[in-house]
């Protein structure tokens, strides 16, 4: 039996929805329009980060742990990736060091170089340099606490997080879960 390695960041859920409301939308009383495009769009969120702070956006690597066949407490959605598995997290930050965003993702262990070669480059830096043609299929959203990433952000919660499935040739290649800091209101307010 394969041994998880230590945990990662999960929200603990204030309220979540699933693909109904991704494809659906909030009422905007519930989140802002800005905030939608962010969280339910299919575009690169390093790229969209970039775009409303006009800074260059780092990937600092905090781990990449083996979790072989272990659910490591990820969505459900954790077994369409093939086993073993590899986890990575990172922060997404400033150019400057701050944290705008963290993410962890679950790659097949025996994949994960070739996708991502230089594993500080953004996700989508990296599979664009191969032009790996992917679908980015968001599936879940969240609004929840951590006490580990109202430290890491210096912000209160709640936060706002997704997670998704990016495919590739009909495949799913990772499972993405994403949490953002609040300190982007700055930039989404509507």
């Amino acid at each position: 039996m394969d041994k998880p390695s230590p945990s990662w960041y999960c929200l603990t859920p204030l309220w979540q929805g699933g693909e109904e409301v991704v494809l659906k939308g909030l009422p905007h009383t519930q989140l802002s329009p800005a905030w939608q495009i962010l969280l339910l769009g299919d575009g690169s969120p390093t790229r969209h980060l970039r775009l409303l702070t006009t800074k260059t956006v780092d990937v600092e690597v905090i781990d990449m742990s083996p979790v072989g066949m272990d659910g490591d407490n990820a969505p459900e959605l954790i077994h369409k990736v093939p086993g073993p598995r590899l986890r990575r997290q990172v922060w997404l930050t400033t150019d400057t060091g701050y944290r705008l965003a963290y993410a962890t993702s679950w790659w097949e262990a025996s994949e994960v170089g070739e996708h991502l070669q230089n594993p500080s480059l953004p996700i989508w830096a990296s599979l664009a340099r191969t032009r790996t043609e992917l679908y980015r299929d968001v599936q879940g959203i969240y609004q929840g606490h951590s006490q580990e990433l109202e430290e890491a952000f210096d912000e209160k919660g709640p936060f706002w997080g997704r997670h998704y499935l990016f495919w590739h040739h009909g495949q799913p290649l990772t499972l993405i879960y994403e949490v953002f800091s609040p300190f982007l209101n700055k930039y989404l307010r509507s």
